[in-house]
C-alpha cells in the first residue's frame, strides 16, 4: 500500500532509557510501514544534553514554535546519582520544564480508558483530567545550600530602585534554600487554557491551591483565574450548564476520591505533577496516560505522562526480557499525528492515528497486554507479552484494520 504522505515535520524529541528502546519499536513497527515520516529529530538523551550543554532542548522546543507540533520521548530529569553515573557537567534542569518554560502551556493530562482495566476508585466512572500549570515554582527554581549559621533575606529591586526586603529565616546552622517564582502572564495563559478546555469538552473545572498557608504566592493564583472567570467565561460557563470552583488543594483531593469524575482539575506545576501520576495509577497504570502542552498560541507537544522506566532498562542492557508497557508512547505519536494531519488538512493522517490508537486497545480487549496490565486486568485467561512482541501484536491487529 501506498504510504501516508506529511507535508510538515513533527518536532520528534528522542528520550532515554527503555522509553527510547519503545520509542524505535514504534516507528518501525507501526509507523514507519504506514507512513512517509517526514520529522525534525533532536536528540534529547541525557548524554547529547551533556555535550550540548542543553542547548539542544532549547533548540527543540523552538523549533516546536516553528512547526507547531512536537512529539516527546521521556527523558531523565539528572539528580545527584545520575550526575555520577553519566559524567554529567552539572546537574541540568528537567527538559520538560524547559520546554513548558520556552512554551509557556498548559499541560492536559488525560488516562487512557481500556475495558478490562477498572479504576481502583471504584465510584470513578470517567476519565479525569489533570491540567498542569507549565511555568515556574520549583521547576525553574534557585537553591543554595547553606554552609553555616548566617541570615537568609528574600531581596527584590525594581527598575526604579526600590528596594523590597523580607527576611526567610536567621540560620544556626547549615541547612538549604530555595527560591521559586511565577509570572501574572503566564498565571492568566494557564486560566484561559483551563477554562477555554473546560469549555470546549463541556467539563467542570476544578482548581486547588493552599492560599491559606501561601497569602500572597497562592493566593495570587486564586485571584487571578477568579478575576478572569468573572470578566470572560462565568456567563459561558453558566449556558453550557458546567461549574468552576476554587478550594484548598487538601478539599480538592478529597472530593475527587469520592467524585464519579467527568471532570478537569486543574494543578499548580507540582501538585499537577504529583496528582497526574496518582491519577493514572489508579485508572490502571502509570503507562496509561496521555500527556500534551498546549500553548497560548495554539503550539502542540505530545507525550507520555510517565518516566524512563530505568528498571526495566537495566534489565534490557543485560539481555534479559522486560514486558514494558508502550500505550502511552504510541499515544503521543497519534497525538502529534492526528493534530499535523489537522493542521495540514491531511484527512489519511488523522485516519491512521484513530485505527492506530483503535487497534492498541482492541489488542489489549483481546486479552494480550504487558505484565503491569496482566496483574489487574478483569478479563480471564491473558496473554502476557514481552515489549517487542506487544508493539508486534499491535501491528497485527493493525494491519486487519
Amino acid at each position: 500500500m501506498d504510504k501516508i504522505k506529511m507535508m510538515t515535520p513533527l518536532v520528534e524529541m528522542d528520550g532515554d532509557e527503555m522509553t527510547r528502546i519503545l520509542w524505535q519499536m514504534i516507528k518501525d513497527d507501526l509507523l514507519l510501514p504506514f507512513i512517509d515520516l517526514k520529522t525534525e529529530y533532536y536528540d534529547l538523551g541525557l548524554e547529547h544534553r551533556n555535550e550540548t550543554d542543553d542547548k539542544v532542548t532549547v533548540d527543540s522546543a523552538e523549533a516546536t514554535k516553528k512547526y507547531g507540533v512536537a512529539v516527546k520521548c521521556a527523558t531523565i530529569t539528572p539528580n545527584a546519582a545520575r550526575m555520577t553515573e553519566y559524567h554529567l557537567k552539572e546537574m541540568w534542569k528537567s527538559p520538560n520544564g524547559t520546554i513548558r518554560a520556552i512554551l509557556d502551556g498548559t499541560v492536559f493530562r488525560a488516562p487512557i480508558v481500556v475495558k478490562g482495566i477498572e479504576p481502583c476508585v471504584r465510584n470513578w466512572e470517567k476519565p479525569i483530567t489533570i491540567a498542569r500549570h507549565a511555568y515556574g515554582d520549583i521547576y525553574k527554581n534557585v537553591e543554595i545550600k547553606v554552609p553555616e549559621a548566617g541570615k537568609a533575606e528574600l531581596i527584590f529591586t525594581a527598575e526604579d530602585g526600590t528596594v523590597m526586603k523580607e527576611t526567610i529565616h536567621e540560620f544556626q546552622g547549615a541547612g538549604i534554600l530555595q527560591g521559586v517564582h511565577n509570572t501574572d502572564a503566564s498565571i492568566q495563559s494557564f486560566a484561559r487554557a483551563c477554562f477555554n478546555y473546560a469549555l470546549d469538552t463541556k467539563q467542570d473545572l476544578w482548581f486547588g491551591a493552599k492560599d491559606t498557608i501561601s497569602k500572597k504566592y497562592d493566593h495570587n493564583f486564586k485571584d487571578i483565574f477568579q478575576e478572569i472567570y468573572d470578566a470572560e467565561y462565568k456567563e459561558r460557563f453558566e449556558e453550557l450548564g458546567i461549574e468552576y470552583f476554587y478550594s484548598l488543594i487538601d478539599d480538592i483531593v478529597a472530593r475527587v476520591m469520592k467524585a464519579k469524575g467527568g471532570f478537569i482539575w486543574a494543578c499548580k506545576n507540582y501538585d499537577g505533577d504529583v496528582m497526574s501520576d496518582m491519577v493514572s495509577s489508579a485508572f490502571g497504570s502509570l503507562a496509561m496516560m496521555t500527556s500534551v502542552l498546549v500553548s497560548p498560541t495554539g503550539v502542540y507537544e505530545y507525550e507520555a505522562a510517565h518516566g524512563t522506566v530505568q528498571r526495566h532498562y537495566y534489565k534490557h542492557l543485560k539481555g534479559e526480557e522486560t514486558s514494558t508497557n508502550s500505550v502511552a508512547t504510541i499515544f503521543a505519536w497519534t497525538g502529534a499525528l492526528r493534530k499535523r494531519g489537522e493542521l495540514d488538512n491531511i484527512g489519511g493522517l488523522m485516519d491512521f492515528a484513530d485505527k492506530l490508537e483503535k487497534a492498541t486497545l482492541a489488542t489489549i480487549e483481546s486479552g494480550k497486554m504487558t505484565k503491569d496490565l496482566a496483574l489487574i486486568t478483569s478479563l480471564d485467561n491473558v496473554t502476557v507479552l514481552n515489549s517487542k512482541d506487544f508493539i508486534k501484536e499491535i501491528r497485527k491487529t493493525l494491519e486487519a484494520m
